[in-house]
């Protein structure tokens, strides 16, 4: 009975509040993103406090962290908000003409370049009232985590073992290339195994914590390593730096193909011989059988298989 009285006085609103508050960590962050008063938010917070017996959510130094029962409370909350948006728009059917749905994509640059920009376009023509937002993958996000817990839809990237757990689409393979500085040495005098590993590389910043990327994991399983003097999280910048240095870049053909006209740099072959980067779309069971979900795994796969590579 007592526990009847509980559930009676928790609505969708307020586990919103309790999602947005944990994830965010901060009452004035949270009002921002519900677009709420913070007096508001704080009420409400009070509110879930008295019902979970437990401040959730505490003072660390400057910062605010969830308690052990706050942190417990992040994923079943966001469960029950994406179960609550599927319910009734999968049961009316999903109509991308006049659906306002959010569309939520975890992509990190390093795709083709054109591949983000199409996909929001082919979204915003054919589903005018929707959303979509783009989250990166960066050090500090847990891409599983935010799929488990709905923080996004899909995630787009390359691995060389995809995570089990989760359902995947192959979208495109592409050749690995080393993209240099068109004035580069070894643009005349050609390089080894050895010569390549001992240059000077630039490299993106690891997706997450501990994570070597493809490249450096399969150089890894054949007891190699190469030298990387450089790293930044924006690969979108990568070429630019290759452009005015001796940097070597080592990434996908279709990436650099489309740098060719826009840079002073070339593509050459690259001495150790790579599988093809395979490029995924990841989601997790929680929407697999989503009709909004489907219809966006749909504009993934085919902007994906539109992309062409200029001609060198």
């Amino acid at each position: 009975m007592r526990d009847q009285v509980l559930f009676d006085k928790i609505d969708l609103h307020l586990i919103r509040v309790l999602h947005t508050v944990l994830t965010e960590r901060s009452v004035s962050r949270a009002a921002l993103k519900l677009g709420m008063y913070q007096p508001a938010v704080s009420a409400s917070l009070k509110r879930l406090r008295e019902l979970a017996g437990d401040p959730l959510l505490v003072r660390s130094g400057a910062a605010m962290v969830p308690t052990d029962a706050g942190l417990r409370m992040i994923e079943p909350s966001a469960s029950i908000l994406r179960a609550a948006e599927m319910l009734f728009s999968d049961a009316r059917g999903f109509d991308p003409q006049t659906s306002s749905h959010v569309f939520r994509i975890a992509a990190a640059d390093y795709l083709d370049p054109e591949f983000l920009p199409q996909l929001v376009s082919q979204v915003k023509h054919q589903a005018p009232a929707s959303q979509i937002e783009i989250h990166p993958l960066s050090a500090a996000s847990d891409y599983q985590a935010q799929l488990a817990q709905g923080a996004v839809d899909i995630v787009v990237g390359n691995w060389l073992k995809p995570p089990g757990e989760l359902h995947l689409a192959k979208l495109f393979a592409d050749e690995i290339v080393c993209l240099v500085a068109r004035d580069h040495p070894a643009a005349k005098r050609g390089w080894t195994v050895e010569s390549w590993l001992e240059s000077e590389h630039v490299a993106p910043t690891p997706t997450h914590p501990g994570a070597r990327g493809v490249i450096d994991e399969y150089l890894g399983e054949q007891g190699l390593a190469r030298n990387i003097t450089a790293r930044c999280p924006h690969f979108v910048l990568l070429p630019r730096m290759v452009a005015s240095s001796l940097l070597i870049l080592t990434t996908g053909r279709q990436f650099c193909e489309r740098y060719l006209g826009l840079l002073p740099v070339q593509i050459l072959p690259c001495p150790v011989t790579f599988p093809d980067l395979v490029y995924y779309q990841l989601w997790h069971e929680r929407s697999h059988s989503s009709a909004a979900g489907r219809w966006l795994r749909e504009r993934v796969k085919s902007v994906a298989s539109g992309l062409r590579p200029p001609h060198p």
